[in-house]
């Protein structure tokens, strides 16, 4: 899915913005990435609700690895996380939400004071930091072989996908530790995160 017209936010309003808070076990949004959603939770059915009449920005960050556990409370979260828009929705006779997001980019966020019964931070867009064009084309080749080793689906990949694209999609198909996957999520340098990627597939692979 294509992002929508009034992405980035930077590109029409200065600062940070702000948005709705809604932490999830071990659940990384990728920019991309469409993630279904079935919210149950009245706080969360409130933030459904308000989102509707406006832009749908939501941010989904993973709790912090050790405090899952305190997911019905108010767990801590880590730093750099994904904004994605309300793409689609349904409100069953019950009131719960069935709804998809699109993942836009990855986000810092600061937690602010919040008068909803859900949390909310101040959100901007992460810089990413791409390599040179050879170091670019050797990573996408080694990225999309490694893809390939992890799962055949793959095989008709884009040949145009970027590379954060390609690091991202092994990233997702590597069974990571949240604290690992946090930290090669937030990472701003594309090269590093596709470097970090191979790694743990090389480490992951039969013979090692």
């Amino acid at each position: 899915m294509n992002a929508p017209d009034h992405w980035p936010p930077g590109a029409a309003h200065n600062g940070p913005r702000r948005a709705p808070l809604f932490p999830l076990p071990k659940i990384f949004l990728y920019p991309g990435v469409v993630l279904p959603l079935h919210i149950f939770e009245p706080r969360y059915r409130e933030l459904v609700e308000d989102l509707l009449d406006r832009p749908g920005w939501m941010v989904i960050s993973p709790i912090k690895a050790g405090f899952e556990d305190q997911a019905d409370g108010e767990p801590p979260v880590y730093p750099v996380a994904g904004v994605g828009e309300i793409v689609k929705h349904a409100k069953l006779p019950d009131g719960r939400f069935l709804i998809t997001l699109v993942g836009l980019a990855r986000v810092r966020i600061k937690e602010v004071t919040s008068e909803a019964a859900y949390r909310e931070v101040e959100f901007e867009p992460l810089e990413e930091i791409l390599p040179s064009a050879n170091e670019g084309r050797r990573l996408a080749t080694e990225l999309r072989q490694a893809i390939l080793e992890r799962s055949p689906e793959f095989l008709n990949l884009p040949s145009n996908l970027p590379l954060t694209s390609l690091s991202d999609l092994l990233l997702q198909n590597l069974d990571l530790p949240v604290d690992s996957m946090s930290r090669a999520f937030s990472e701003p340098a594309v090269a590093w995160r596709a470097e970090f990627a191979l790694n743990e597939h090389r480490a992951r692979s039969p013979g090692h």
